[in-house]
């Protein structure tokens, strides 16, 4: 599996400058929807995992000003995990007394012991790699004709087979395959750029 990409530099210091706002959307188009899936699988309601996303984002904002690279504190994302982690811990926390949970797991978000720390960071990495890929799929989507995208999206997201992306779309296994790689390639450049 190919290492996870890093925010860019780039995007980190025009995150910085408030009155940026394409930075800002490019910023959470990437870890809104990885905070929220987080929040959902510790248990958290859709709207509330919904708010609980933008308040790690206004928190991150506050705090990205004084956010510096280091080796011993480690990489920005995972300095966004802790915060998630963190804001999580509190959203559950601080629920009223009233609401029922339910079940002999009610406990079961709480739990978040240090033995959890890695399964909570694959689930970040992973939320993260498909955000980025999101991000990148759409810059790129207009570049392509429709069949084009199709015969890539049908094989290498929804996973059909070549054969019946082919029949699928009326046309043969090979412009399948060519499809697909020019896609590919296209995505792999954007992350790269987005490594950048």
């Amino acid at each position: 599996m190919a290492p996870l990409p890093e925010t860019r530099s780039s995007l980190l210091v025009r995150v910085r400058n408030p009155s940026d706002a394409e930075a800002w959307h490019e910023f959470a188009s990437i870890y809104r929807p990885a905070i929220y899936r987080l929040a959902r699988r510790r248990g958290l309601q859709d709207a509330d995992a919904e708010d609980l996303a933008q308040r790690v984002l206004v928190s991150v904002s506050g705090a990205i000003q004084t956010w510096e690279k280091d080796e011993k504190r480690g990489t920005f994302r995972a300095w966004l995990l802790r915060v998630a982690r963190n804001a999580i811990i509190n959203a559950i926390t601080r629920r009223p007394p009233d609401i029922a949970m339910g079940g002999s797991n009610a406990s079961e978000p709480l739990d978040m012991p240090h033995t959890d720390e890695e399964a909570i960071r694959k689930l970040v990495e992973d939320e993260h790699r498909r955000a980025v890929f999101r991000w990148a799929a759409a810059e790129v989507r207009s570049e392509f004709h429709d069949t084009t995208w199709k015969a890539f999206y049908r094989t290498a997201v929804d996973g059909i087979s070549i054969e019946d992306a082919a029949a699928e779309i009326d046309r043969t296994t090979g412009s399948v395959y060519a499809a697909r790689s020019r896609v590919m390639r296209r995505l792999k450049a954007k992350v790269l750029e987005f490594q950048g």
